[in-house]
C-alpha cells in the first residue's frame, strides 16, 4: 500500500506535469494563430504600375497591383489610371469585376449609352461577357479607378464574342449609395457621439462564408478597430487620408486614396481618419467584421 507522503508526492507531479502540458498546449496554439495570421499592407507611394496594354503605348490605362495577380485565376485588387480623354473601344472581359472611383471621373456602360460620368466614391460592376467601353472624362486630368476581381485572369476580348453570365451591370454614382447609420449596422459598435461610422452594402452576400463588398464612412478625426472573422480580410482607402496601426503594434503608416492594407487570421486594425472631410473605405471579406469605435 502506498504511505501517504507517496500519495502527495505523486500528487505534486501529476499536477506539475499537468500545467506544462496545459502551458505547451497554449504555445502551440500561439505558434498555430502567428503562423495563420498574415498581414499585407501597400502603401500608394509603393505601388508599381504597368500597362495593361503595352502596344498603345502611353494611351494605354496603368494597372497596379495592391494584391494577388490580375494574370493568374486568384483574387486580386489592382489600381487602374486612366489617361484624360480616355476611351476604350467597345469590348468584353472574361470575367467579372467591380470597381469605385478614386479620383477623376469615369464611364462605363454599353457602347451605345450616353455618357454617365461617375465621380470618386461612384461604384459599378462589369459583368463578364457584357460588352461596353470605358472612358475617363475630358478635362478631368485623368481618373484613377480601384478594380477588384474574384478569380482571373482578367483578358479583354472582342465585343464579337459576347456572352451572356445571367448577371446585370451595375453604376452607382457616389450620391445614390446608399448609407446605414452605426446604430443599424450590429457591425459598427459606436459610443453615443453624434458623430459616428456608417456603413454602406455594395455587393455580395453577408452569411458566413460568402463574400461581399462594403463601403465604411468614418468623420473627421473618428478612429476604430477593424477586425475580421479569420478569413481574408481586405481594405482600401478611396477617399481621404488615414492613419494605420496594428493593434500588435506601434509602427503608424498614413494611407493615402489608393493605399490597401489586408489580413487574414482575426488580426486588429487600429484606423484614424486625419482628412478635413469624411473618410471612405472598401472592405471586402467573407461573412461580417466587426469595426468598433476607439
Amino acid at each position: 500500500m502506498c504511505n501517504i507522503e507517496t500519495v502527495a508526492k505523486v500528487s505534486i507531479v501529476s499536477r506539475s506535469l499537468l500545467s506544462f502540458a496545459i502551458a505547451l498546449a497554449a504555445l502551440t496554439m500561439l505558434d498555430t494563430v502567428r503562423a495563420e495570421s498574415v498581414t499585407e499592407i501597400v502603401l500608394t507611394s509603393e505601388i508599381e504600375f504597368q500597362p495593361l496594354n503595352p502596344l498603345r503605348g502611353d494611351a494605354s490605362p496603368r494597372a497596379g497591383a495592391l494584391w494577388g495577380d490580375i494574370r493568374k485565376d486568384v483574387p486580386s485588387g489592382a489600381l487602374t489610371v486612366f489617361a484624360e480623354g480616355f476611351s476604350s473601344p467597345p469590348h468584353i472581359h472574361n470575367i467579372t469585376y467591380r470597381g469605385i472611383v478614386i479620383s477623376g471621373a469615369i464611364h462605363n456602360d454599353d457602347p451605345s449609352a450616353e455618357s454617365l460620368w461617375m465621380g470618386p466614391g461612384s461604384y459599378w460592376t462589369q459583368p463578364a461577357g457584357e460588352p461596353h467601353i470605358t472612358a475617363a472624362a475630358p478635362g478631368s486630368g485623368g481618373a484613377v479607378a480601384f478594380l477588384e476581381i474574384q478569380a482571373g485572369p482578367y483578358l479583354v476580348q472582342p465585343s464579337g464574342e459576347a456572352f451572356d453570365n445571367g448577371e446585370r451591370p451595375v453604376n452607382v454614382e457616389a450620391r445614390n449609395v446608399v448609407w446605414l447609420n452605426a446604430t443599424d449596422v450590429t457591425w459598427i459598435k459606436h459610443s453615443d457621439a453624434p458623430l459616428s461610422a456608417k456603413m454602406a452594402f455594395l455587393w455580395g452576400d453577408t452569411h458566413e462564408g460568402q463574400k461581399n463588398g462594403t463601403l465604411l464612412s468614418l468623420p473627421p478625426g473618428y478612429s476604430g478597430k477593424l477586425r475580421g472573422n479569420g478569413s481574408w480580410i481586405r481594405a482600401v482607402m478611396i477617399l481621404g487620408r488615414a492613419s494605420h496601426r496594428l493593434s500588435s503594434e506601434s509602427d503608424l503608416k498614413n494611407l493615402d486614396p489608393g493605399s490597401y492594407f489586408g489580413s487574414k487570421g482575426g488580426v486588429a486594425h487600429e484606423i484614424a481618419c486625419q482628412a478635413q472631410d469624411n473618410c471612405l473605405i472598401y472592405v471586402s471579406t467573407e461573412g461580417r467584421y466587426e469595426f468598433t469605435q476607439l
